[in-house]
């Protein structure tokens, strides 16, 4: 069945497409499996709240007509302001707007929401379709000042400020140079724009739509992870065409139901969040979290932008899922609050999710793989401007592997993990390394939810094959404390003759160390068929003893990693484990944007010093296993990954191959150019 639905209908028509219904509400609660619904042009303000699901074979899909821009959205229009003087005007709304809740009377609450200099609310004000900056009084509002820490520090000095009554909430702003009479005033009233309120309902696909300025509550992994849309702990969704901005918290949630447990941190329990973790998972095991039951979603071509918490997040429910082809960008670009849960992609146990051909750019961090990241496969993304750094991976024991991706900000890379393979990527800025020794977390059978065992993370068993390392430009080649949420640039350290450079009140185990661009962060790692500790022999253990002051040159064992066929140019630090490596003290390769950001350039002055020596074509069978797992780095359904062609799709040779993501064979310059 085919159902219309556009701004010239009626919720009392048959809902074809001479009689359209008015809603698409209206359509949800009619549409079963096999079902389409068709959306006309226009703004739709409502929270579209499915009924029914589909079926594998007999999906519902939603889409828009393509008649025009379809809009869902969680605001109305706020007329009737007055001016108080200057420019700061005032207007009122009667609460009866709030069929949900009230967004102006609801804190931003949640488990690793951190504090700020105030306690935000869910709601915003919007001038024209974009957010204006939270105020704490209104007499913040006469003589606003800039917010040093956005993105777009001009803007912050656009505010408002709300109170929520019995029967009223009124609102103040700051618009500016602008008169809110003759311009579109928005408030958010809607939590959600495209949500289930029941889980379970299964392939439905949201297509075609903008989504835009609901009010979701903050999302963390043990909680609900309320989001503008998402399928609520659901099996096999396809969001995809879609334009989605404007959000406090979160764009797309594939994340976590209320059952398996909900912000038990604030409430004031003893237990560590590492632990109420632990019990979110194990009441999702007792549960229905299984690949049969949850996940499986596709999340493809969308523009993602200004979610002040993360464009897409998840925790299980995004488990075996493809995320592919979109562009995220101002994602926590405000920072009037901050969290740990904050980043373009924001995803705990991730288990055989794809994520790959991204553009993921101007975020507060690009990627963040937390918990669980076995399976995981990144590929071919571009990432820049980021403000902390492109990829973190946090207490993951792997496999998860990493190839062809462009990391072009300044800080690529923040590994707290272990079990990732990086493969042909171009690498332009620093890393951060540290073992994780109080934390020990799950990792599972191959392809599946069930856990297999526990551990720490002593660090090690990562694989560095065929990349190519840029220096970023720092000459400062030391290794530079920083704490778990700092970015570049650093702050000054003070300085202690004994200790070296330290930072006053973060305990050791909270201390990241900054590496410069390269690998020398693997310098004291072990490398290839290292001993392990039960095996050496009492000889060896006195000669390493008396060699390094410890059996294991960290100071710890560690997991031996594997080092090979990389290339290392312009002053990029390579590894002591790959004497033989390519290095070329020239830059020779250059790379920049075009003014508008929508374009990046890459020029390979002499492809020849990229010249392949030795190194052959690789597999995932070639990489072998990780440790812990015991599994390899593989396609989610078991079979091999050959990196038989490079970023474009251009086809590699079968021996001496390009380190990096570019196979510039025969070529004596290489350049291009492609969109973003």
């Amino acid at each position: 069945m085919e159902y219309h639905v556009a701004k010239t209908g009626n919720d009392g028509a048959l809902g074809t497409c001479e009689q359209p219904f008015l809603t698409i509400s209206r359509a949800a609660q009619t549409a079963v499996a096999g079902d389409t619904v068709i959306v006309h042009a226009g703004v739709y303000r409502e929270w579209v709240n499915p009924a029914n699901g589909g079926t594998e074979d007999a999906r519902i899909v939603y889409q828009s007509a393509g008649d025009g821009e379809v809009v869902i959205t969680g605001a109305e229009q706020l007329k009737d302001w007055k001016n108080e003087g200057g420019q700061v005007w005032s207007a009122e709304i009667d609460n009866s707007i709030f069929t949900q809740r009230n967004p102006f009377k609801e804190d931003l609450c949640g488990d690793w929401l951190f504090k700020g200099a105030f306690v935000p609310h869910l709601g915003d004000v919007y001038l024209n379709g974009k957010s204006l900056y939270e105020a704490e009084s209104v007499e913040k509002l006469q003589n606003p000042e800039v917010w040093d820490q956005a993105k777009y520090a001009e803007d912050s000095k656009l505010v408002w400020y709300a109170e929520a009554g019995e029967k009223t909430t009124k609102f103040w702003a700051n618009f500016g140079d602008a008169d809110p009479t003759q311009e579109n005033v928005e408030i958010s009233v809607r939590p959600f724009c495209f949500w289930p309120e029941k889980t379970g309902l299964n392939y439905i696909t949201v297509k075609g739509f903008t989504i835009c300025m609901a009010s979701p509550q903050w999302a963390p992994p043990t909680a609900l992870q309320e989001g503008m849309v998402g399928p609520h702990w659901s099996k096999g969704w396809i969001i995809e065409d879609n334009l989605i901005y404007e959000t406090k918290c979160v764009g797309i949630s594939l994340g976590k139901d209320l059952d398996n447990g909900h912000n038990r941190g604030p409430k004031g329990k003893s237990k560590g969040g590492t632990q109420r973790e632990q019990e979110v998972i194990f009441h999702a095991l007792q549960g229905n979290w299984h690949k049969d039951n949850i996940g499986s979603h596709i999340v493809r071509n969308n523009i993602i932008h200004d979610c002040e918490q993360a464009g897409v997040v998840g925790h299980l429910g995004g488990a075996f899922s493809t995320i592919e082809g979109n562009t995220i960008y101002n994602i926590h670009h405000k920072r009037i609050f901050h969290g740990a849960e904050v980043a373009g992609i924001k995803l705990h146990a991730s288990l055989d999710t794809q994520i790959r051909n991204n553009k993921i750019y101007s975020c507060y961090r690009a990627v963040w793989l937390d918990w669980q990241a076995q399976g995981t496969h990144i590929s071919r993304n571009v990432f820049f401007d980021n403000l902390s750094e492109d990829f973190f991976v946090e207490v993951c024991h792997g496999p998860y592997l990493v190839d062809h991706n462009l990391f072009l900000s300044k800080m690529n890379f923040r590994n707290l993990a272990q079990g990732g393979a990086f493969v042909h990527n171009l690498f332009a800025g620093r890393m951060v390394l540290r073992e994780e020794l109080s934390r020990w977390t799950p990792y599972h059978f191959a392809h599946d939810t069930a856990v297999a065992g526990y551990n720490n993370f002593t660090g090690g068993d990562d694989k560095y094959v065929n990349n190519l390392f840029l220096f970023d430009g720092d000459e400062d080649m030391t290794v530079k404390p920083m704490t778990f949420f700092e970015h570049l640039p650093l702050p000054p350290r003070k300085e202690n003759k004994e200790k070296g450079q330290i930072m006053d009140g973060v305990p050791d185990d909270s201390v990241c160390y900054l590496y410069p661009s390269g690998l020398s962060a693997y310098d004291k790692y072990p490398c290839g068929s290292e001993k392990m500790p039960w095996e050496f022999t009492e000889e060896e253990r006195k000669e390493r003893i008396e060699k390094y002051g410890n059996i294991y040159p960290l100071g710890r064992w560690a997991i031996p990693v594997k080092i090979a066929g990389n290339a290392y140019f312009g002053g990029a630090v390579g590894c002591a484990h790959e004497p033989e490596a390519k290095v070329c003290k020239e830059a020779g390769i250059e790379i920049a944007f075009s003014e508008k950001m929508d374009k990046v350039f890459v020029c390979i002055k002499d492809a020849e010093l990229l010249g392949g020596e030795g190194s052959e074509l690789l597999s995932a069978d070639t990489l072998g296993e990780s440790y812990h797992a015991e599994m390899a780095y593989e396609n989610p359904d078991g079979t091999n990954i050959v990196f038989d062609t490079d970023f474009f799709g251009k086809k590699r040779p079968t021996g001496n191959v390009t380190p990096g993501p570019f196979e510039v064979m025969g070529a004596e310059e290489f350049a291009c150019e492609f969109e973003l």
